[in-house]
C-alpha cells in the first residue's frame, strides 16, 4: 500500500522536464491568495452561517481560520521544498506513497470543481440581485436558481464558469494581472464596507451570542471554512513561480493573515448593525439553511416587514441598505459581481495543475498534460473542468456545494501536514528554505483540527466523501495502477537528460 513512493529528486526532475513558464512573484502569489480566499465565504456564507451559529458565527471564523493557519504552515514548508505543482497530490506522493497520493489528489477534486462550482453560484446571487435592486425588474428563478433552490437551471451561474475558463486557456500571467485588479476592487469594496457598519455597530445585536450552542459554532466552523478555502492553490502555482524558496511562504501566510482581519471586521459589521439571529420556524424548531422551511418562513417574515439577513443571497450588500446606505450597497453588489470571477479562476487554476501533474505521473491519460503550443497552459484539461463547474453550477445551491468542497479539502489539509511530519524524519537533511516551526505541535494540531472541521459537517456531506472516495479506489485499481510511472518503474529525468533511457526504480 505504501511501497510506490516517487523520490523528491524524481519529482524534482519530472518538473524540470516538462515543466510550466515561470512568472509568478510573491507580490503576484499574494494577490491570487487572496484572490482565491475572499469571496462567496463572506459574501455568501455570512448568512448561512449566522442561521447556524448566530453571533457566535465570530468564533466559527476564528476556529477556522486557526486550523488553515496551522496547515498553512505545514503547506509553506512543503510548497518552499518542493516547488511543484501539484500541491498535497504531489506532497503525499513523495512521502506516504501512490495510493494516498491518489486519493489526496481525488479529494482535491471535491476542493477545487466543486468550490468553482459553488463560487459561480455565489456570483450569480449578487448579479442577479444587483440586476433587479438597479432596474426594479423581476428576473424568473426558473433561469437563476438550480432545482433544489426552486428553480430549473442557474443559467448566470453556467456564464461566469464558461468565460473563467477561456481566461485560463489564454494563460496564467494574462489571468493573473486581471485577477490583481479584481482583487483591488473587492478589497475596496470590503474596506467601505466596514468603514461604514463598524462605527455604527450596537453591542445588543451579540446578545445571545451563541443561540444554538457550540454545535451551532461548530456547523458554522465547518461550513465557513470554505470561506479560507484557497490559500493552498497557492501552493499549487509552485512551479510557475519565480523564487519560489522565498516567494511560496509569503504568498501562503501573507494572504491568510489579510483575509483573517478583514472576515473578523466584517462579521462585527453585520452582527453589530443589522444582528445575525437564526431564523426560527413557527414551532420555534431550529431551521437548516438552504430548507423549504426557511425559505417559506423568510417570505412570511418579508410578508410582515421584519426581514432578516439569513435569509438574503446578498448578505453584505442588503446589510448596507438596511442602515441607510442603498446606493452604496449596490456598489458592494457590483463589486462582489466584478470580483468573485477571480475567486473562480484561482479554484480553476489549482484544479487544472492537479490534473496536469497527476497526467504527467501516468495516473491519468496523457492527454490531460498536453500544452498549448501558443499559450502554453494545459487547454485540454482546463477545459473539461470548465464543462464540469459549469454543470455544478448549474443544478446545486451554494450550501452544499461549499459544504462538499470542504470534506475534500480537509482531508487533503491532513494529509500535507502528516507528510511534513513523516518528511522530518525520512529525509531530515534535504535543505528547507522555510521550515514550520515547532513541528511536532503544529502538525498535530492541524491534523486534530481538521478532523474536528470534519466531524461537524453534516451526516449528508460525509457519507457522500465516503462514496467518492470509494469511486477513486475503483478508478485507480482499473486504470491508474497499471499505468503509474513509478509502477511501471520509469523515473522522469531532467531535460538535457532525455535522450537516457528511463531508469528502473530501485525497491523500498
Amino acid at each position: 500500500m505504501f511501497g510506490r513512493v516517487k523520490p523528491l529528486d524524481a519529482i524534482l526532475a519530472t518538473a524540470e522536464k516538462k515543466s510550466l513558464h515561470r512568472s509568478l512573484g510573491a507580490f503576484q502569489l499574494t494577490m491570487l491568495g487572496i484572490g482565491a480566499v475572499i469571496g462567496t465565504g463572506i459574501f455568501v456564507l455570512t448568512a448561512e452561517a449566522a442561521q447556524k451559529a448566530g453571533p457566535g458565527m465570530m468564533l466559527s471564523f476564528v476556529i477556522a481560520g486557526f486550523v488553515c493557519a496551522v496547515a498553512a504552515l505545514c503547506y509553506a514548508e512543503m510548497a518552499a521544498m518542493v516547488p511543484v505543482s501539484g500541491s498535497a497530490y504531489t506532497y503525499s506522493y513523495a512521502v506516504m506513497g501512490e495510493l494516498i497520493a491518489w486519493m489526496v489528489g481525488w479529494a482535491l477534486i471535491l476542493e477545487y470543481a466543486v468550490a468553482a462550482g459553488a463560487v459561480s453560484v455565489g456570483w450569480s446571487g449578487y448579479v442577479v440581485g444587483l440586476i433587479e435592486h438597479t432596474f426594479h425588474m423581476d428576473i424568473p428563478n426558473m433561469l437563476t436558481r438550480g432545482p433544489f433552490d426552486g428553480g430549473m437551471v442557474n443559467l448566470p451561474a453556467m456564464l461566469i464558469a464558461s468565460l473563467v475558463t477561456w481566461l485560463l486557456v489564454i494563460g496564467t500571467k494574462e489571468s493573473a494581472t486581471v485577477n490583481a485588479i479584481l482583487v483591488a476592487i473587492k478589497v475596496s469594496a470590503l474596506t467601505l464596507f466596514i468603514v461604514l457598519s463598524v462605527p455604527v455597530m450596537k453591542m445588543d445585536g451579540f446578545s445571545p451570542f451563541a443561540p444554538l450552542g457550540f454545535s451551532g459554532i461548530s456547523a458554522a466552523a465547518a461550513s465557513i471554512f470554505f470561506a479560507y478555502v484557497g490559500f493552498d492553490a497557492v501552493s499549487t502555482a509552485a512551479e510557475e513561480t519565480k523564487n519560489p524558496q522565498r516567494n511560496m511562504p509569503i504568498g501562503l501566510i501573507g494572504s491568510l493573515a489579510i483575509c483573517t482581519v478583514f472576515y473578523m471586521l466584517v462579521a462585527a459589521g453585520v452582527i453589530g448593525t443589522v444582528g445575525a439571529q437564526p431564523v426560527y420556524g413557527p414551532a420555534g424548531q431550529v431551521l437548516a439553511p438552504g430548507s423549504t422551511a426557511l425559505s417559506q418562513q423568510c417570505a412570511a417574515l418579508a410578508a410582515s416587514g421584519h426581514e432578516a439577513v439569513t435569509c438574503s443571497k446578498e448578505a453584505l450588500a442588503w446589510t448596507l441598505r438596511e442602515i441607510g446606505w442603498p446606493q452604496i450597497g449596490n456598489l458592494l453588489g457590483l463589486a462582489a459581481g466584478l470580483a468573485l470571477p477571480s475567486v473562480i479562476l484561482m479554484m480553476m487554476f489549482g484544479q487544472t495543475r492537479i490534473f496536469f501533474v497527476m497526467s504527467r505521473d501516468g495516473l491519468l491519460p496523457a492527454v490531460f498534460s498536453k500544452v498549448h503550443p501558443t499559450y502554453k497552459t494545459p487547454h485540454v484539461i482546463t477545459i473539461l473542468t470548465g464543462v464540469f463547474v459549469a454543470l455544478f453550477s448549474a443544478f446545486f445551491p451554494v450550501g452544499i456545494l461549499a459544504d462538499i468542497s470542504n470534506s475534500g479539502t480537509l482531508f487533503a489539509f491532513a494529509a500535507v501536514s502528516i507528510a511534513v511530519m513523516v518528511l522530518r524524519k525520512t529525509d531530515a537533511d534535504r535543505h528547507r528554505p522555510f521550515r514550520t516551526p515547532a513541528i511536532t505541535i503544529t502538525a498535530p494540531i492541524a491534523i486534530l483540527g481538521c478532523v474536528y472541521l470534519f466531524w461537524s459537517l453534516g451526516l449528508e456531506t460525509k457519507l457522500m466523501f465516503v462514496g467518492w472516495a470509494a469511486v477513486g479506489l475503483v478508478v485507480y485499481f482499473a486504470y491508474s495502477r497499471s499505468r503509474s510511472h513509478v509502477g511501471l518503474g520509469h523515473v522522469e529525468v531532467h531535460e538535457e537528460d532525455e535522450d537516457v533511457p528511463p531508469q528502473p526504480v530501485p525497491p523500498i
